[in-house]
């Protein structure tokens, strides 16, 4: 006989489970309509994709309903990459470089302004330092994650052999480079058989001579290479070249034979970006016999300007997801991620409120850039566009050679930017 009260319980239950099931089903795809996508591209080597990744989880960890999707190229297809999908399909978030590297994106209206995201978060004060490499018309376009510093490295045995103070202006430098000399040891190294290190010699020499805004109006074609102040540059760079105080044969160098020299004594200063440092290391220097320090004051009372190739990361104007991309830019710019991003990336925090470890020449690097005052420009072959780039390269490697050409050479560096800067 049948217990038609078994026959209801269990026709009720099966009512609740199923009712259950669907309520969960529903509430999974309520979740999957409302989880948002972000689209963000970017050129990483391994060491710094690991880094963001982790970083990523833990912004999707604190923001489960959104999703970062991580598209990562190869540096040179990148470079033209970037081109295309700017115009096309265009991501939520893409990295690129600051300065005169964004301009042209800013320029032409594929890069978001995003002023609100600097001013909602206080990021003025907290990326002071990079803020002016940030800037066009006012408004910044991106968010700085990481830069490395460019200085003077020094040899500290050949500063106590010689029985010289570190300089604080370009008179003291060049004083020091006499008593070098002397003793028969180069003042200052380089190696430009690749060109580059010495575009790192010139800039110093003209953020020095005549500020970083000029700097920038230089790089950028606004000013010409026959300007006054141009040749003042390469007047206080004369001081240096003609007494014989730079290695002579740096054009057959590249720049880690020249870092041989200062390891072994036989040169007392190098400019140089901090990834060097593994090399000189390398070679047996340690943090008592290597040393660094900023390049030394030229016109004085000029506000201080540095050299920090700089990393950002920018919403392009095709974005879909824009509020999210903000999201994701203000959660960077915080002292704790970038800490931690720079700590994998053995580089520089640009928010100021971060934290570096103990390695000195970090230490210092943070220092410097955390307290300039005048900008930060991004080297040379950053600021400049590539054609005119090699051009001017080229030239500082032959005034280095020939200094009695600089006419010559500046003439020429005039007629390619008539030419490149269309």
């Amino acid at each position: 006989m049948v217990n038609t009260w078994e026959v209801y319980c269990m026709t009720l239950s099966l009512k609740s489970t199923l009712l259950g099931s669907a309520a969960l089903a529903l509430l999974a795809t309520q979740a999957m309509a409302e989880q948002r996508t972000l689209k963000y591209y970017a050129d990483f080597d391994p060491a710094p994709l690991a880094a963001f990744e982790a970083v990523i989880a833990e912004f999707e960890a604190a923001n489960p309903d959104i999703d970062v999707v991580l598209q990562n190229f190869d540096h040179e297809g990148y470079k033209t990459s970037i081109r295309n999908f700017l115009t096309a399909d265009s991501p939520d978030l893409a990295n690129w470089y600051a300065g005169n590297r964004m301009a042209p994106f800013v320029n032409s209206g594929q890069f978001l302004d995003i002023s609100d995201v600097w001013a909602d978060n206080n990021l003025g004060e907290s990326l002071a330092s990079a803020k002016g490499s940030m800037t066009i018309d006012g408004k910044q376009w991106g968010i700085p994650y990481t830069y490395y510093q460019w200085g003077i490295y020094y040899n500290k045995d050949v500063y106590e052999q010689v029985g010289v103070e570190v300089p604080s202006t370009w008179d003291e430098f060049i004083d020091n480079c006499a008593k070098f000399k002397e003793a028969g040891i180069d003042c200052l190294t380089t190696g430009t058989k690749a060109l580059w290190p010495g575009a790192g010699i010139f800039d110093y020499m003209n953020l020095r001579t005549n500020g970083y805004e000029f700097h920038m109006d230089l790089t950028a074609g606004k000013v010409a290479w026959t300007d006054e102040r141009v040749k003042n540059t390469f007047a206080e760079w004369a001081k240096l070249v003609e007494p014989g105080y730079v290695t002579a044969n740096h054009a057959a160098l590249d720049w880690q034979d020249a870092a041989s020299l200062l390891i072994q004594g036989k040169a007392a200063n190098y400019v140089m970006g901090n990834f060097a440092v593994a090399v000189f290391k390398d070679g047996g220097m340690t943090n008592e016999t290597l040393g660094f320090m900023q390049f030394p004051e030229i016109t004085p009372g000029l506000p201080r300007g540095e050299e920090a190739p700089t990393d950002t990361i920018h919403i392009p104007a095709g974005a879909k997801n824009v509020d999210d991309a903000k999201k994701f830019l203000a959660y960077i710019a915080t002292a704790d991620v970038q800490t931690k991003l720079n700590e994998a990336l053995g580089q520089l925090p640009v928010n100021n409120g971060s934290k570096v470890g103990d390695d000195p020449f970090l230490q210092a690097g943070f220092e410097l850039l955390s307290t300039a005052d005048g900008g930060i420009a991004q080297f040379f072959d950053r600021d400049a566009p590539a054609e005119m780039a090699k051009v001017g390269m080229e030239g500082f490697q032959e005034f280095m050679v020939k200094p009695e050409n600089v006419d010559r050479i500046l003439e020429r560096l005039e007629k390619a930017r008539g030419r490149i800067y269309k």
